[in-house]
């Protein structure tokens, strides 16, 4: 990879897109113009970025520039998490057996189910009395 080669990819999470564009470099992460640690500020939610990294034993060897949106943080992160799995396997193929062990290849589909007209939630429904 030169320096001026580019890879993106996309991951997606509950109702999160996140865009990824991976440099060499030495380890910036970039979300939406500020620094992860500043745009995720929950430590707990901070090592999802980190995670495909560590896995393949790739840290600080490339810059991310990150844009997210939709839904929630923890969704953010974990669609982003599914981003540079994603940019890490087009760069290197041998990187897919181990990201895919920890199942950070794996689009996680749940999504939160729709409101039904007549109940207070999804499934949730009034006290049924019956005198």
């Amino acid at each position: 990879m030169s320096t001026t080669e580019m890879i993106s990819a996309i991951g997606r999470r509950k109702a999160s897109v996140a865009r990824v564009y991976m440099t060499k470099g030495e380890g910036k992460i970039v979300v939406n113009g500020k620094d992860y640690k500043e745009y995720f500020p929950q430590k707990h939610i901070q090592h999802f970025l980190t995670d495909p990294f560590t896995t393949v034993e790739a840290d600080n060897l490339y810059d991310l520039n990150v844009n997210v949106k939709g839904g929630g943080f923890n969704g953010q992160s974990q669609a982003i998490r599914m981003g540079i799995a994603r940019a890490l396997v087009k760069l290197n193929e041998d990187f897919r057996s181990p990201l895919k062990a920890r199942k950070f290849l794996m689009r996680d589909a749940r999504v939160v189910e729709r409101k039904k007209f007549g109940r207070p939630k999804a499934r949730k429904s009034f006290q049924f009395s019956k005198r």
